[in-house]
């Protein structure tokens, strides 16, 4: 056995894992079950060694999977051998003896201040309740930084209008308050309008609502930045996650404090922030190299 549903209710439950998070979790696990079973003839959590473990790396990285993807898969098998030891379903970790892969340190892919402006005042959304809600989406994401399963979890009563503050809630059930400009206050006021219009009967608490009056899912605000990020952007990803890296990315350029936008973006350390700082760096480096009279130098 290898106690799989005891072990998604655990991540669900007692670790209040997000939706999004809880299926990853659960495809890498059924991608681990199905390597130990169908290619290693394990019938059992318990018989599982590190070597398995390692054979199953290798069977990944022969598929092309990089070394970001396989050291998010181990992670999951971290968790879940730790679950099992905990409830005394198994004695040894098999993953204290397991090298995860060395990757490379990746920059935050992120869109261009001029290209978020074209974004906003260029690219035409349309005055019916669907242009409302995806300019909303979008406004909503890089003015705050918010992940897209914390904007399908906004509720018009986390609004605080009288103080220009968003409540959020994040991974884990972490709560935090992020500021609104005034200009994203009318944005805000102007949807709710529009909102109450299209579903006068509606009872749902959700800011965002799709054309059947339900809670806008993660996957819809997806395609919904994909859709319009399309057009303004060439950059190969056009996710949810790269405004929120924009969001990051601009605030760290215009000399915000690094510390700030830790709060902002509501990680749990400072450590996952710090990379918003390279990009201010290779960005100051080019303004060195262009305006300094060493840096020309240097590139003669």
């Amino acid at each position: 056995m290898f106690h799989e549903e005891s072990f998604y209710g655990y991540l669900s439950l007692e670790r209040r894992f997000s939706p999004h998070t809880l299926t990853a979790y659960r495809g890498d696990l059924q991608n681990f079950i199905a390597h130990c079973t169908e290619q290693q003839c394990l019938t059992s959590a318990t018989e599982v060694r590190h070597l398995h473990i390692r054979t199953w790396i290798i069977a990944l990285m022969q598929e092309g999977q990089s070394a970001r993807s396989i050291i998010r898969r181990l992670s999951c098998l971290k968790t879940y051998f730790r679950f099992l030891k905990k409830r005394g379903l198994l004695e040894r970790d098999p993953m204290q003896k397991v090298v995860a892969p060395k990757m490379g340190k990746r920059l935050p892919v992120f869109v261009q201040e001029p290209q978020m402006a074209a974004l906003f005042t260029h690219v035409g959304f349309g005055e019916d309740y669907r242009g409302k809600l995806h300019r909303l989406v979008l406004e909503l994401l890089y003015a705050t930084g918010i992940r897209r399963s914390e904007a399908s979890q906004l509720k018009i009563s986390d609004i605080d209008f009288s103080r220009s503050v968003l409540h959020i809630t994040g991974k884990g059930k972490k709560e935090r308050f992020a500021p609104i400009a005034r200009y994203l206050v009318d944005l805000l006021e102007d949807f709710i309008g529009i909102r109450h219009n299209t579903f006068p009967a509606t009872a749902e608490p959700w800011l965002l609502l799709n054309r059947k009056g339900e809670r806008l899912s993660p996957e819809s605000i997806y395609h919904i930045v994909h859709e319009h990020l399309s057009a303004v952007t060439t950059v190969e990803q056009r996710s949810p996650h790269v405004l929120r890296h924009s969001f990051a990315t601009h605030l760290s350029n215009h000399g915000a404090d690094l510390n700030a936008i830790k709060e902002l973006l509501g990680h749990s350390n400072l450590a996952a922030t710090q990379i918003y700082m390279h990009n201010s760096i290779e960005r100051l480096i080019k303004v060195y190299e262009q305006a300094h009279p060493k840096g020309k130098e240097a590139e003669d």
